[in-house]
C-alpha cells in the first residue's frame, strides 16, 4: 500500500491474508454507518498494481531484518516460501491417545468435527478451521474429557516420536512444561517403563497433573522448590537414565504463525539469553545419561544458533558424546518424514512450508559406553 498507517495495514491484510479482490475490499469500505471511509483513488491503484516482488526480504517476509541472515542460512533459496508459510494461520492438530483409543476409533468418535489423518504423524488428526480461521472448542468435547486425545501440533508429535523411547526404559523429560511430550512418551512406551517429568520452572508443570489423570499416562513428577537454595530433584538419577528429552526453552521462532507478535518482541539479547539457558540444560541432561544412553534435543526454533550451534557447543564440552545420524532415525521411526524434512549438520529441521508443521528442530546424541 506504500504506507504504514493502520488503515493501510488493514487494507493490505484483507488482500494478503484473506485473499479478497479489490472490488470486494472496496465494497467493505463504503463509509456507511460504522464502515471505513471509501477507498481513495491512490488506494484503489495500489490494490490493483501494488506488489511485494521488489520489496526487501524483511518486508515481503514480515520478519525483523536482523534475523534474516540466520533464516537464510537455514532455508537458502526457499527463504521467501518459508517466510510466507510462517505468515499463514497454523492448522489445528490433535494426537490420539493410544492408551485409550486408536486413531480409527477416534476418527469415528469425532466425525462431527470432520477430522482427517495428519500427513506424517501416525497418531495425529487435523481438525478443519472455520471460515473465521478458528477451530472448535476441542477442550470441552466429551472425548477430550475422557482422555481420547491431546491438542498437539503434528511437529511436536513427531519430535516426541523421534526420541525413540521404548517400553521398559527409564526416560527423563527434563523441560516437561505442561506435559505434552511426557504424555506422548507414555503412549509410545505403552505405560511400560519409568518416565520422570521435571522443569526448572515449577509453574509450567502445573497442568501436567490433570493431563496425566485424564489420559491414563503414568509418569513421576519432580517439582523443584522455589528459591536459591533448592535441591537438585534429579540428582539420584545421574548416570542411570536411558533417554533424556530436552525440549529446550527457545525463541519460539518456529511458532511465529501461532504467535505473530512474538517475532517483533524478539531482540538479539533475548536470543543470547536463550542460547545460554540451552547450554545449561543440555549440560544437566548429559549428567543424567548412563553409558550408551541417548539425549534428544528439541527446540521450536528455526535459528541455527539455538539448534546445530547448540549441539556443536555441547560436543565441544563433552568428549564422550556423538551425534546419531538423523536420516537413519527418521527412516526407522517415521519414514514418511524423510522426503519432506531438511537434514542439517547435526539433526533435522521441520518447517511450515516443507513439513506443514511448526518449525521444530530435533537432534539425537548418544553417550559412548
Amino acid at each position: 500500500m506504500d504506507e504504514d498507517s493502520p488503515r493501510a495495514i488493514l487494507i493490505g491484510m484483507l488482500r494478503l491474508q484473506h485473499g479478497l479482490a479489490a472490488p470486494t475490499i472496496a465494497g467493505l469500505f463504503s463509509g456507511e454507518r460504522f464502515a471505513p471511509a471509501p477507498l481513495t483513488e491512490r488506494e484503489r491503484e495500489r490494490l490493483e498494481t501494488g506488489s511485494l516482488v521488489e520489496a526487501p526480504p524483511a518486508v515481503a517476509g514480515d520478519v525483523p531484518d536482523w534475523v534474516l541472515p540466520a533464516l537464510t542460512e537455514v532455508f537458502g533459496h526457499d527463504l521467501m516460501t518459508e517466510l510466507r508459510a510462517l505468515g499463514r494461520r497454523a492448522p489445528l492438530d490433535i494426537r490420539v491417545n493410544t492408551l485409550k483409543r486408536d486413531r480409527d476409533a477416534t476418527l469415528a468418535g469425532l466425525a462431527h468435527l470432520a477430522p482427517a489423518p495428519t500427513p506424517i504423524a501416525p497418531q495425529g488428526l487435523r481438525i478443519p478451521l472455520g471460515e473465521d480461521g478458528r477451530g472448535p472448542a476441542l477442550h470441552v468435547e466429551p472425548e477430550f474429557l475422557e482422555g481420547w486425545y491431546e491438542i498437539q501440533d503434528e511437529g511436536s508429535q513427531l519430535a516426541a516420536l523421534l526420541c525413540g523411547a521404548r517400553a521398559g526404559e527409564t526416560v527423563v523429560d527434563l523441560c516437561a512444561g505442561g506435559g505434552g511430550k511426557t504424555l506422548a512418551l507414555a503412549a509410545a512406551m505403552e505405560n511400560s517403563g519409568r518416565i520422570i517429568a521435571s522443569d526448572d520452572d515449577p509453574r509450567r508443570l502445573a497442568p501436567i497433573h490433570e493431563r496425566l489423570r485424564r489420559s491414563g499416562a503414568q509418569a513421576e513428577i519432580r517439582t523443584p522448590r522455589a528459591g536459591r537454595a533448592r535441591a537438585d530433584v534429579l540428582a539420584d538419577l545421574d548416570g542411570t537414565v536411558d533417554r533424556v528429552l530436552v525440549d529446550a526453552p527457545c525463541t519460539g521462532s518456529g511458532t511465529w504463525r501461532r504467535n505473530p507478535d512474538a517475532k517483533w518482541r524478539l531482540r538479539p539479547g533475548s536470543l543470547e539469553a536463550r542460547v545460554a539457558e540451552q547450554a545449561q540444560v543440555l549440560d544437566r541432561a548429559v549428567r543424567l545419561l548412563r553409558p550408551g544412553g541417548r539425549l534428544t534435543y528439541v527446540t521450536c526454533s528455526l535459528l541455527p544458533q539455538e539448534n546445530d550451534a547448540a549441539v556443536s557447543g555441547l560436543l565441544g564440552r563433552f568428549g564422550d558424546l556423538h551425534v546419531l545420524k538423523a536420516r537413519a532415525l527418521v527412516d526407522e521411526i517415521v519414514p514418511l518424514l524423510a522426503e519432506r524434512v531438511r537434514f542439517s549438520g547435526h539433526g533435522l529441521q521441520m518447517s511450515p512450508a516443507r513439513t506443514g508443521t511448526d518449525g521444530f528442530y530435533v537432534a539425537n546424541l548418544e553417550r559412548r559406553s
